[in-house]
């Protein structure tokens, strides 16, 4: 993320400085169950466009705010020493990003599509943690399910290509709770992401429309016609 951009991002939070605990005892806050986090980052939060393919930060840049996907879609990604990239993950509206278990950000983030982001300072957050236990514990939460995330990633990416577009297609049906997927991103997002080559993701699509277990109606609508049979090709 440039400084310009940096110092956008402060400013949407100028004026909006806020009272931790008069956050915690708000009826909102304090409602706790699920919701409790997502009020509280939209209590406090500040919301930002960002264009198609624009950064939203960084890596190795400070990480001291969380995200949450209002619209539109991101992706995170690293540029490896050969120049390759490799896609770390998608986030959809209502995932939470930013995470990190150290000051920086490990990878960088973009808009894959126009996008809306709310943007809560990480140090607001820990302190509210410190006085809600709903809080606290939906954020202890949300770093075991970046942990498994990343635990998943390293298993996907021993698999062997129609095992991986498999997975892929399973995870991504049942982020949007239905055999109807719209993917946001393109192929070649997919093929970072899979550690594939863009021609084996099209042709590893090709096979499992031909085997049924999928129907794709264009390069990004895709229906599964057969989750039993990519389960068991997922392995």
């Amino acid at each position: 993320m440039h400084a310009s951009h940096l110092d956008a991002v402060r400013s949407a939070h100028i004026g909006r400085r806020t009272n931790v605990a008069a956050v915690a005892s708000s009826p909102r806050a304090a409602t706790g169950g699920a919701n409790a986090l997502s009020q509280s980052m939209q209590l406090m939060g500040a919301t930002m466009a960002y264009p198609r393919n624009s950064e939203i930060f960084g890596e190795n840049e400070p990480a001291d705010y969380l995200y949450k996907v209002v619209s539109g879609s991101v992706r995170t990604y690293k540029i490896l020493s050969d120049g390759r990239r490799q896609v770390g993950g998608f986030y959809l509206p209502g995932d939470i990003f930013g995470l990190e278990f150290a000051d920086e950000h490990t990878l960088s983030a973009e808009a894959i599509s126009d996008t809306k982001v709310l943007i809560v300072k990480r140090s607001t957050l820990n302190a509210l943690a410190s006085h809600d236990a709903s809080v606290a514990q939906q954020l202890f939460a949300l770093t075991g399910r970046e942990l498994r995330r990343v635990q998943d990633r390293i298993l996907l990416l021993i698999k062997n290509a129609q095992e991986r577009v498999a997975s892929f297609l399973l995870e991504m049906a049942e982020r949007v709770s239905g055999n109807a997927i719209e993917l946001p991103m393109s192929r070649q997002d997919i093929a970072d992401y899979l550690g594939l080559t863009i021609e084996t993701v099209s042709r590893t699509l090709t096979s499992l429309e031909g085997a049924a277990a999928i129907e794709v109606s264009t390069s990004r609508h895709i229906v599964l016609r057969n989750r039993s049979a990519l389960s068991r090709m997922n392995g």
